[in-house]
């Protein structure tokens, strides 16, 4: 892999090897849309069209030269933490550019609310303070929409292909090599930044490609066993005798014991289901060139308020919308007086913990997760580390030993997270279909 990191991240391409997808494209138009905007050369194009436009605003004062603006773009660029950033990100970024972004009101030159009277402060004062306010903010108002207009007409990439020659050969060579190993997930519905990050509209990443799989197996192994059992008979077979046995793991070790026995049933529908489906995430981790989709906060948050609205709905459905936030502060028989202050607290306590309690169950799966494959980053980096010593053969023996060994205990933690996320589910479901 050309950065064995990507392995947790999500992105919108999957990496191979590079010699498993060679990148063949033949002309600048081959090349995805966002690899033309972030090339130097379009990125200069639109930042002179973007400046010729500003000039023309009579109200923007204090444009400096072409030339000086555009030096201290391309010195702002090449910042390692600016890379590839178009010109109109580095006005209203750049720290050198305050007169700009005082004008407009951007970043920490936001207007804020409307002024109020000052103590002591004359009326005269004040209106005229509030006045002065109220121009810059029509004047801001202004700029920023004719900003706006600016931006969208600079971003042409039709007319940019018009006016500028097709790009080299070597340049065509040198993006085909960045390119091998990426398969790339074509997005008909969004707009991409870059390979990480979306623009605008519906991107499609890697990890909701992942979790589509997991969800259609999931499906088509269930309909089938629901299929092999239907009308009482028994499962036949080592496979459907296995997902039998998860069924019935998760009522009678799971659900019964954190829920009850009068309710756990009709829940263990949805505990098998994220059951399953955690563990099908998790197990992706262990292909190469795959990655875990727990392995991304956006993912374990996801399920985390599954959990959350389950508890909120199968609560509300037992005591009443009402009850249920009621029934979190449990019943001490205090006195009034000491109710009305004690009460109140102890309910903002209680949801407080409520809502943490589901957050830190996104978390947890996701630290375990990332941690395993950030240990077997870090073993793997020794005997990169230690090519060139005498001693190779020993750190590289330890790497692949040890790399070995933690790929077992990420299998278990596979099964184990997948059981942790749904007992906690089970405990927070029972504790909200039951009085305190």
């Amino acid at each position: 892999m050309a950065s064995p990191i990507l392995h947790i991240k999500d992105a919108y391409y999957f990496e191979v090897p590079r010699s498993l997808w060679k990148s063949n494209r033949q002309t600048r138009d081959d090349f995805p849309e966002h690899y033309i905007r972030l090339d130097s050369e379009f990125q200069n194009w639109e930042a002179k069209r973007q400046y010729d436009d500003l000039a023309k605003l009579k109200s923007l004062e204090g444009l400096p030269s072409e030339s000086s603006l555009m030096a201290q773009y391309h010195a702002w660029v090449h910042d390692d933490h600016n890379f590839a950033k178009p010109f109109d990100r580095f006005l209203e970024e750049a720290p050198s550019q305050a007169w700009f972004q005082q004008q407009l009101a951007l970043g920490k030159f936001a207007l804020g609310n409307s002024p109020t009277q000052r103590p002591g402060e004359s009326e005269e004062a004040f209106a005229s303070r509030q006045s002065a306010w109220t121009a810059r903010k029509d004047r801001a108002e202004s700029l920023q929409s004719q900003w706006t207009k600016i931006k969208v007409q600079a971003d042409n990439l039709a007319e940019f292909k018009e006016a500028t020659p097709n790009w080299s050969k070597e340049k065509i060579a040198e993006y085909n090599h960045q390119l091998d190993g990426k398969i790339l997930i074509p997005q008909p519905f969004g707009k991409l930044k870059n390979n990480y990050e979306r623009e605008s509209g519906f991107a499609i990443s890697k990890f909701m490609i992942l979790e589509v799989v997991v969800a259609l197996i999931l499906i088509a192994v269930f309909t089938i066993l629901a299929a092999k059992v239907r009308n009482g008979r028994p499962a036949k077979g080592k496979l459907w005798n296995l997902f039998e046995s998860f069924l019935l793991f998760i009522r009678d070790d799971i659900a019964r014991p954190a829920i009850g026995h009068h309710d756990a049933d009709r829940f263990v529908p949805l505990l098998w289901t994220v059951f399953m489906f955690v563990l099908g995430c998790n197990l992706l981790g262990m292909i190469p060139w795959v990655g875990a989709p727990t392995g991304s906060f956006s993912v374990t948050f996801g399920l985390a308020m599954v959990t959350f609205a389950t508890v909120i709905v199968a609560g509300s459905l037992r005591f009443g919308i009402v009850g249920f936030w009621k029934n979190q502060v449990p019943k001490m028989g205090l006195p009034l007086p000491l109710a009305i202050f004690i009460v109140p607290m102890l309910f903002a306590i209680e949801v407080l913990g409520l809502l943490i309690k589901h957050l830190v169950l996104s978390i947890r799966l996701l630290a375990n997760m990332v941690a395993g494959h950030l240990v077997l980053l870090a073993i793997m980096g020794l005997a990169v580390a230690a090519a060139a010593s005498a001693n190779w053969h020993i750190t590289a023996t330890i790497s692949v030993v040890g790399s070995a060994m933690f790929s077992l205990l990420e299998l278990f933690v596979a099964f184990l997270q997948a059981y942790v996320f749904t007992f906690l589910s089970a405990l927070f479901i029972g504790a909200a279909v039951h009085h305190h």
